[in-house]
């Protein structure tokens, strides 16, 4: 696929054989485009198997591969390995390269994209990362900290007696579904009953985070990924609507922020329109600036009041969507979009200045499926109460529809500490082994 690419796989012993479905902007939780077609779910064709990298996730979900490599700018590994039940791995900036890898965005450094591997089973995803970064990579890529593979704290956390496990329960944008609430009780109570000190958290503001990270990703305008379509070319359904909010006349766009605001009182959704438009140098620099300030209140945060070894969230706020749903959900990216947030990485030879950088290393596990019935809304659920990025998010969540589609779980740490990671998911799934049972992988006899 790429120079660098192919020397790691030789060297490893390792044969690519197959490139995947993705959407064509790579800015999508589906993955259909004009040449390859529409790539569905492995538990239910009529959903997506997520995005942008929804067919790496569907083939590992559904056997045909054992390990493979994704990007992810806003969720782009770990939302299809939760749509369709396989383990992703977000790396930090720096730690897995990238050189000569395609991007629907060159140049795009606010919020970057990260190449990370997936994998059908949480050993093979752990190996897979170790192996790789045991081959010294910054050898072969500029961008790749020397940072040797560190055994001594992949043991650490295998091996300590006690965590302190912090909950984020909801994003205050879009509230977990029954599903996925379920699926993150779960875990909290099978780390609770192994002895592990487990409690709720409150970070700062995630809706600072989603507004700073989607003016930051799309300050072009949309104008770059948007260069490379012909005429005549289908564009995924929720970058067409980003490009469509993008592309509205501002007088018309402030006079609907102000019925959002004011007359459907939709603070929400109407903060994340009001500035949605390509950006000058100015207005870009005082986002940079602002995002530097929410990345250091984070930083802190975490320090000195939430004092977590790690954090477990939901991967988004439904299970899988069906096909053409990014339409309405486009904006429901919250749970990943924030452990994206960062600037181009610094040298690790300058480890002071990288504090405020939030780029969390975040892996996904599946917990269990879509159950039609301990996973229906509540009675009296209204969706016309919710707001913007809400409705469109449930305006598909239907739990008989969705039976049997997997529902994981978000892993956080913070920068750089993949082996860490790595090592507290074995601890999860683990403690699920014992207090409810680990998820099921999809038969595939």
């Amino acid at each position: 696929m790429v120079v660098v690419g192919v020397t790691f796989a030789n060297r490893l012993g390792a044969v690519p054989f197959v490139k995947t479905n993705l959407p064509t902007t790579l800015l999508s939780f589906e993955s259909t485009n004009d040449v390859w077609g529409r790539c569905t779910n492995p538990h239910n064709d009529k959903y997506s198997p997520g995005g942008s990298t929804g067919g790496e996730s569907a083939l590992l979900a559904f056997g045909g591969s054992r390990i493979g490599i994704g990007s992810d700018v806003a969720g782009s590994v770990r939302v299809p390995a939760h749509f369709s039940g396989c383990y992703s791995l977000r790396c930090s900036t720096g730690r897995w390269p990238k050189m000569g890898m395609n991007t629907s965005m060159p140049g795009q450094e606010a919020i970057p994209s990260v190449f990370s591997p997936m994998a059908r089973t949480l050993n093979d995803l752990t190996y897979f990362t170790r192996s790789l970064i045991q081959m010294k990579p910054w050898k072969y890529d500029y961008t790749v900290h020397p940072l040797e593979w560190r055994e001594s704290i992949e043991t650490q956390y295998k091996e300590k007696k006690t965590f302190r496990v912090g909950v984020l329960r909801t994003d205050g944008v879009v509230d977990p579904s029954p599903a996925c609430a379920r699926a993150l009780d779960d875990v909290a109570k099978a780390l609770e009953a192994e002895g592990h000190e487990v409690y709720d958290v409150t970070p700062p503001s995630p809706y600072e985070a989603l507004y700073l990270a989607s003016q930051l990703l799309l300050s072009d305008g949309g104008n770059t990924f948007m260069s490379f379509f012909r005429t005549g070319e289908w564009n995924d359904p929720g970058a067409s609507q980003m490009v469509f909010y993008m592309n509205l006349p501002r007088p018309i766009k402030y006079v609907y922020y102000l019925w959002v605001k004011y007359v459907k009182r939709d603070d929400i959704w109407a903060g994340l329109l009001r500035d949605f438009h390509a950006k000058s140098a100015h207005e870009y620099w005082q986002l940079a600036g602002r995002r530097e300030a929410y990345k250091n209140n984070f930083f802190n945060w975490w320090s000195e009041e939430a004092k977590m070894d790690f954090m477990i969230t939901p991967p988004n706020a439904t299970p899988a969507v069906p096909h053409e749903a990014m339409h309405d959900a486009v904006s429901s990216c919250g749970y990943t979009f924030l452990f994206n947030l960062v600037r181009s990485a610094l040298p690790l030879s300058t480890p002071r200045l990288t504090i405020t950088q939030l780029d969390y290393t975040s892996g996904i596990i599946p917990v269990t499926h879509v159950d039609p019935k301990l996973d229906q809304l509540p009675a009296g659920f209204n969706i016309n109460k919710l707001n913007g990025v809400a409705r469109g998010a449930y305006k598909h969540y239907d739990a008989t529809k969705m039976a049997g589609l997997p529902v994981a779980v978000q892993v956080v740490g913070r920068r750089l500490e993949e082996e860490k990671i790595l090592a507290v998911m074995e601890r999860v799934e683990e403690a699920l082994d014992r207090h409810g049972g680990r998820y099921e992988l999809l038969d595939i006899d």
